[in-house]
């Protein structure tokens, strides 16, 4: 349910709305409500769909005034700002009994930007201004940034790691990179993936130590950043004595946002990475194309080494993939959880096909994007599924020669030109050692 709150005031030279965010349709966090405040800025006019700042926890920085005057300076383009507040669950007498904040923002997985783009973004586009102009908004995520402090910094940060279709420029102050549902894996994450076409800053401090029980803020961020500089990120840094709080970054907000959107429309660069497999296998510009085949592809949950000597399997309810040793007889031995695969927030994976390449490496399909194994069991490199396919969908992988193609079902399949060489039936991979 929407329950709208107040109607439109003036505000300096932009005008707010708020509104109750009750509920939605996906029943995504269900239960919760929630305030959005909604800032459009002076002189739009419906003619163009606006660019999307979205700032978590609400209103920070003096964020709509401050786009309003780098829209009229030239540093910014048409900006609507949309300020979320996590939810909360209260009971009949009004008090909370539930604070979602943290499983909202510190889970570093991909639902609350779901969550913004189902239910949250639709819902400002139902707005009216004051002039009686419809609200326009930009779909594209190169016109779309987002913002957070603390947990709402790695919770910006992940919606736009997650989807860069969506976002794809984020500044996370204060970030909670830290132990407390999985952010501390972050850090891993890119530096085994693909890069994503998104710009990234992030501010912290050496005195910002909210909770040292999680770990160190501080150390997360660096982590991160050294992450990201690995990985080719275009990304800039803020790093001072500063403690736990907005004091920085209201401080750098305006400069930060200038440079956020320097050179817009111009879309984020997507940098070289140093990840030594997948700078190998990685072909510049290259993305999934989707085909249409004639086959129809049973499932494919398991993959048999090239000269046959053991085997890959996943059990449902487990993130491992097991592999099998085949004995003289012809049977499965010496069984163990032998490839680890990563997943976000510590969920359960959905594992769908994988087959071997020449090199003797795994590749699975997973809901955490295709993971690379090597001989070791040690995931490599994660690329990222083609937009809008789900895991599931994919019954079978094949690796063929500077090609990779997922068969789906329902006659579709994609197609992506890659460094790779297809495994030769009979012959055994050159040893990878034991690493």
């Amino acid at each position: 349910m929407l329950c709208l709150l107040m109607a439109w005031t003036g505000a300096g030279a932009y005008q707010l709305e708020k509104f109750t965010l009750e509920s939605c349709y996906r029943d995504i966090f269900p239960g919760t409500e929630r305030e959005i405040t909604v800032s459009i800025p002076e002189g739009y006019d419906g003619t163009t769909p606006a660019c999307v700042y979205v700032g978590l926890d609400g209103i920070l920085c003096d964020a709509p005034a401050v786009i309003d005057s780098l829209i009229a300076a030239g540093l910014m383009p048409m900006t609507v700002g949309v300020y979320i507040q996590p939810g909360v669950i209260t009971g009949k007498d009004g008090e909370v009994i539930r604070y979602n904040r943290s499983n909202e923002f510190d889970t570093p997985s991909p639902t609350l930007a779901t969550f913004i783009e189902t239910c949250v973004l639709p819902r400002v586009e139902e707005i009216t201004t004051a002039g009686g102009v419809p609200l326009r908004l930009s779909h594209d995520g190169n016109d779309r940034m987002i913002f957070g402090l603390s947990s709402g910094g790695i919770a910006a940060f992940t919606a736009a790691w997650h989807r860069p279709d969506l976002f794809s420029r984020v500044f996370s102050g204060v970030g909670t990179f830290v132990a407390m549902r999985g952010g501390n894996d972050l850090q891993a994450m890119v530096r085994k993936s693909e890069p994503r076409p998104i710009r990234v800053f992030l501010q912290d401090g050496t005195n910002d130590v909210w909770n040292a029980l999680f770990g160190h803020w501080y150390e997360g961020n660096r982590m991160l950043a050294s992450a990201l500089d690995f990985a080719g990120y275009e990304a800039r840094y803020d790093w001072s004595d500063c403690y736990h709080g907005v004091k920085r970054a209201n401080e750098i907000f305006a400069n930060v946002m200038t440079w956020m959107w320097s050179g817009w429309p111009q879309r984020p660069a997507t940098g070289t990475t140093a990840n030594n497999l997948l700078d190998t296998m990685l072909v510049e510009g290259n993305r999934w194309q989707r085909i249409d085949v004639a086959t129809q592809p049973q499932w494919q949950h398991e993959a048999t080494y090239p000269d046959g000597s053991l085997v890959a399997r996943n059990f449902k309810g487990s993130n491992d993939v097991w592999q099998f040793i085949i004995n003289d007889e012809g049977l499965e031995d010496h069984g163990q959880p032998f490839y680890h695969l990563h997943s976000y927030d510590n969920s359960q994976l959905t594992v769908a096909a994988m087959a071997f390449d020449g090199s003797g490496n795994l590749w699975v399909v997973t809901n955490a994007g295709i993971q690379i194994c090597d001989q070791n069991g040690r995931v490599r490199g994660i690329l990222m599924l083609p937009a809008g396919l789900n895991a599931d969908d994919v019954k079978v992988i094949t690796i063929g020669n500077d090609e990779v193609l997922l068969h789906c079902s329902r006659g579709v399949a994609y197609r992506r030109t890659l460094h790779v060489t297809a495994p030769t039936p009979g012959k055994r991979p050159a040893s990878q050692g034991q690493g």
